[in-house]
């Protein structure tokens, strides 16, 4: 059911205020007390599902009424760029640095590496995360994958989550979903233990709780979400008399049953966001909580969804729009203006500095320098926006090919020179020849190729899992400004 005290908030505004004519601080309230204070921030990430599965953005087979309702009371950004799979992904937003300095191995955050939580955690926020975690470096085997205070080294003082020490396969792992194993603030929650329980419930209990607690100081939840990675299996909403144990996570091999079951899986998505919603709203924290909903990646390439009229397949794995373009929503009440679209151009990297600047945090010397910080759009003001953003991609997983590009809002440009105009080429069929482009794209083409110019060379095509060669850029000086 739709958040329908968030909905009256959402309408009390559009009622009061031309929607056509918003700006920042006509939206503002008595929000002077709120402003000198560090805001509460929470960032929750969806996995394997893009843009095309969004009302907001236009998707046509999917209810997603709490997410379109966030949407109309803040900033929907229409460019936001993430890369192509989960683990480079989440280490590139967990440190705000470009993956050719610190990704090395699929299904790992290197404990080393400074995140978003460890930055805001030293500035007095109580911190938790919650979701998939996948980043002890079960796959490899690492030095200390068994470690489960990694969280906690990360930055994060409490968590619930699934696959930190117990890998899926393993015989104390298993699924996500129905009768999970999880690991919470220590202790291990076994299947037994979650018998006939769906995992995204448990994890997003977590959640309200933490943000339901009396506490004196800002806080930060990162919610990496389950939902809505295969398998594509019943909810709580659609299982019906079926056994909720662990055959309930068996998808069907019927197709369009499959495609049922994601789409339930969208829906109860976005339930969970509406009970987040409302929870932040009975603590009394709806007035200074920065809330932001994205996904790690594109979706399934088994999904095809209708969007605005066309028929689109899951891009995930690859580096077309389809794999690399992904929603991302902002509500801050009496900061984003009402239902204002951005197309400023949002990179990964770009939430550390973004979190940072909100809280009042100057950045030191072990911090990031790829970012930049997306405040001012969130307050309504223009901001520096980004010229381009850059994918360097090397998954170390499966059969995917390393590739790497730069990119504006209209047109890609490939280390190997292939071109696009992606507004009309979703699917890049039509690389650009030189000269080929006119005035506007031979100039944009200019420009990226400066940027790729500037940049380490493109990671190894090959290379799976067992690659020997892994070449990073720890020390690559800053490129971010290279076009201003």
């Amino acid at each position: 059911m739709v958040y329908l005290r968030f909905l009256t908030l959402l309408l009390y505004f559009l009622v009061l205020v031309d929607v056509n004519s918003v700006n920042a601080q006509t939206l503002r309230t008595d929000t002077s007390d709120v402003e000198k204070k560090q805001p509460n921030i929470i960032l929750i990430m969806a996995d394997d599902v893009s843009w095309e599965c969004f009302g907001c953005y236009g998707g046509e087979d999917y209810e997603t009424p709490n997410i379109d309702a966030l949407a109309g009371a803040g900033v929907r950004f229409d460019h936001c760029y993430s890369t192509p799979i989960c683990t480079p992904s989440r280490v590139k937003i967990m440190t705000g640095r470009y993956s050719f300095r610190n990704y090395t191995h699929f299904g790992y955050l290197n404990p080393q590496d400074k995140t978003f939580g460890n930055l805001l955690r030293s500035a007095g926020y109580e911190t938790a995360v919650a979701g998939k975690w996948q980043l002890n470096g079960l796959y490899h085997k690492a030095v200390g994958c068994d470690d489960s205070s990694r969280p906690n080294q990360a930055g994060f003082d409490e968590y619930c989550l699934w696959q930190l020490t117990k890998e899926k396969g393993a015989p104390d792992g298993g699924e996500r979903f129905w009768s999970p194993t999880l690991e919470c603030n220590g202790h291990v929650l076994t299947s037994k233990n979650n018998a006939n329980l769906y995992g995204p419930d448990i994890m997003s209990d977590f959640v309200c709780d933490f943000i339901k607690r009396e506490r004196d100081k800002p806080f930060f939840v990162y919610y990496p979400t389950v939902l809505v990675h295969n398998p594509f299996v019943p909810t709580p909403v659609t299982i019906g008399d079926q056994p909720r144990d662990h055959s309930a996570n068996k998808a069907p091999k019927d197709r369009t049953a499959q495609k049922a079951n994601f789409v339930a899986m969208v829906h109860y998505l976005d339930q969970i966001i509406g009970k987040i919603l409302r929870s932040v709203d009975e603590a009394g924290k709806l007035e200074n909580t920065l809330i932001l909903f994205t996904a790690d990646n594109g979706t399934n390439r088994a999904i095809s969804s209708q969007w605005n009229g066309q028929k689109i397949t899951g891009g995930k794995g690859g580096t077309k729009d389809m794999g690399t373009h992904v929603p991302m929503v902002a509500f801050w009440n009496g900061h984003t203006p009402v239902g204002h679209v951005c197309s400023d151009l949002i990179d990964f990297t770009d939430f550390y500095a973004t979190f940072a600047a909100a809280a009042g945090i100057t950045l030191a010397d072990d911090d990031p320098i790829d970012g930049r910080s997306y405040l001012p759009q969130l307050n309504g003001e223009v901001g520096n926006p980004r010229d381009w953003v850059l994918c360097h991609y090397q998954p170390y997983w499966g059969g995917f090919k390393g590739s790497q590009y730069v990119r504006d809002e209209r047109y890609k440009l490939y280390r190997d020179g292939s071109f696009y105009f992606v507004p009309n080429d979703l699917r890049e069929l039509n690389n650009l020849a030189k000269g080929a482009a006119g005035e506007r794209g031979e100039t944009a083409r200019e420009q990226l190729n400066r940027v790729l110019k500037s940049v380490p060379p493109g990671p190894p095509e090959t290379g799976g899992k067992n690659a020997k060669h892994r070449p990073t850029y720890p020390d690559w000086p800053a490129i971010t400004n290279v076009n201003d």
